[in-house]
């Protein structure tokens, strides 16, 4: 197995799945690129496992079609697609050892003894288990037995690598390192990976590209750090990390933005590139990360402040998680770092905070 072999581009198009009346994908229009790492994110009823079903050919769409390298596969059987698969639960056969396990696929395609044999011991070098070999699934931690299916669904250069939420039966801790390995492991192969997950740590950490999805419906498609930094919809900056929403109105022009009335208070939002005005008298709303806001000191000043009063915090290690009610913007979450806190939170205190006009984003409403 080489480390350098090229992955393939997928496309959907206006991809579609109703059952009866239930529409669970609505025209889904997606390109994932060569090599890339794609994650579909979203809640249950989402419609993300669909659409991964009918991209392994398990499920038929009800109408648009899907692309591999420009072909069309919609109607080709998951045997024909040449895909690998990794399920939640594994789905390793219990009475077959690990290398009985990865060599399954090869004797499907009745690949000779020689040649299989090879192909095991390079694809368990690459999830690095090689000594395991000789051993049962049930002699095997979850981990072990992750990577043991990913070994299987790699070991005969698949097209594309699909992935159905693979690391949701591991613990915090293991699921952390695994999400380590599987993105070196993509580096590594070069192939096409297609990830479900609700999980928005992990569709952060592990991929080139994300596809927020709702109802069934694309809300929002691009790069991690685009996605989160720059959310477009309510939905999607309340669904990936957290997010204080501040609503007002519009009065006027600021310089490189604009300014909302939220109460008595008067807040400043820079515009970035391609981000149109809003017009005065207009409604507004505000997305402002919770570790974009920081605790003022005496005689420090920032574009926009508040004052409050602490109602509630925890100390989570590396930071401190506060909820700071104010007269206008109602309860604020802020995410304040341990080691250069200036105060030590109690319930009661007093605290001003603030925040730069480009460290919020305006947010539409209609979020689905």
């Amino acid at each position: 197995m080489g480390t350098t072999l090229p992955g393939h581009a997928l496309a959907l198009q206006g991809l579609g799945k109703r059952y009866g009346g239930f529409t669970a994908v609505d025209r889904v229009s997606l390109t994932v690129d060569r090599g890339q790492f794609l994650t579909l994110l979203g809640p249950s009823g989402s419609g993300k496992t669909t659409i991964l079903m009918c991209i392994a050919g398990f499920v038929a769409p009800s109408e648009g079609g899907i692309l591999l390298d420009g072909r069309d596969i919609t109607g080709l059987p998951p045997e024909r697609r040449d895909f690998g698969m990794v399920f939640q639960g594994y789905a390793l056969f219990p009475h077959m050892t690990v290398a009985e396990n990865v060599a399954f696929p090869l004797r499907v395609r009745r690949l000779g003894q020689a040649e299989r044999e090879a192909k095991v011991r390079a694809a368990l070098d690459l999830v690095q288990l090689p000594q395991f070999a000789d051993r049962l699934p049930r002699q095997l931690s979850g981990g072990q037995q992750q990577r043991v299916a990913l070994a299987r669904a790699l070991v005969f250069d698949p097209a594309l690598l699909l992935l159905d939420e693979p690391l949701s039966a591991l613990d915090k801790k293991l699921r952390a390192e695994l999400q380590e390995e599987l993105k070196a492991l993509h580096r590594r192969v070069g192939r096409t990976f297609v990830n479900v997950t609700h999980d928005q740590e992990e569709a952060l950490s592990l991929s080139d590209r994300v596809a927020i999805l709702n109802h069934g419906k694309l809300v929002q498609e691009g790069a991690p750090a685009e996605l989160y930094e720059r959310p477009r919809t309510r939905f999607v900056a309340d669904f990936l990390g957290k997010s204080n929403f501040l609503q007002g109105t519009v009065r006027d022009a600021a310089a490189g933005g604009f300014a909302i009335a939220a109460g008595g208070t008067r807040l400043v939002q820079a515009l970035s590139e391609g981000m149109p005005r809003p017009a005065p008298g207009s409604a507004a709303t505000l997305s402002l990360r919770p570790e974009k806001i920081a605790l003022l000191v005496e005689g420090e000043g920032a574009e926009n402040s508040v004052t409050g009063t602490i109602s509630g915090w925890s100390y989570l290690g590396a930071g401190y998680a506060l909820n700071v009610e104010t007269p206008d913007l109602g309860t604020m979450r802020v995410a304040l770092p341990t080691w250069r806190a200036p105060i030590a939170p109690r319930e009661g205190l007093a605290v001003r905070l603030g925040w730069g006009a480009d460290a919020s984003v305006p947010v539409l409403d209609d979020a689905t």
